[in-house]
């Protein structure tokens, strides 16, 4: 993202940004224009490129931040666990509220990997594989240590993660069960899974 000296800077990029996570959630990233863009915060289409190359680099940038934060926010769940069952119940349990709470960012770097550029695609593509990784540790030490009975790793840890991620398509913080009970839910079903 580029940014001219005497902008306004970090507040303007930070409302482009919260424009374009909705409106590429709403619409999709091909049918979302930067005049769209311009407008929803008020500036002229022209202003939008102080701050932003290009509407490509703007995806880029969601979907990068995105995986950023969230290897940074998993890694600090994870801290400090050494049993593999504590820290595959505290990935079930990070996983699953980060994926209720930000489903904007969960959903565009999913559905819109296919509108990234190949080079762009490749570097978010490096972190998923980054995330998917740390599961797959948490899978192959309960295994080692004979408390999680492993076919295979990864398709292990790909289930998995299609469970979870699942729930930002249909978790309602007004349905019937509560965030809470949920977690537990899943972690239970995840649990019968891979126990030995």
């Amino acid at each position: 993202m580029a940014r001219t000296a005497g902008s306004s800077g970090e507040k303007t990029l930070a409302a482009i940004r919260e424009a374009g996570l909705d409106l590429i959630h709403a619409h999709g990233y091909e049918a979302m224009s930067l005049r769209q863009l311009a407008a929803r915060i008020g500036l002229q289409p022209g202003s939008l490129y102080n701050h932003i190359e290009t509407k490509q680099d703007l995806l880029f940038d969601l979907i990068h931040n995105h995986m950023v934060t969230l290897l940074a926010s998993i890694d600090k769940a994870l801290a400090g666990i050494e049993d593999p069952l504590e820290a595959l119940e505290a990935f079930i349990a990070f996983h699953l509220t980060y994926h209720i709470e930000r489903k904007r960012e969960v959903f565009i770097g999913s559905s819109e990997l296919r509108s990234l550029e190949p080079k762009n695609r490749r570097k978010i593509v490096a972190l998923r594989r980054s995330y998917e990784d740390r599961l797959c540790t948490i899978l192959k030490q309960g295994a080692a240590r004979g408390l999680f009975k492993i076919e295979d790793v990864r398709v292990s840890a790909y289930a998995i993660l299609a469970m979870l991620t699942g729930i930002c398509t249909w978790y309602d913080a007004k349905g019937r069960i509560g965030q809470r009970k949920l977690i537990a839910i899943h972690t239970r079903l995840v649990l019968q899974g891979v126990m030995k």
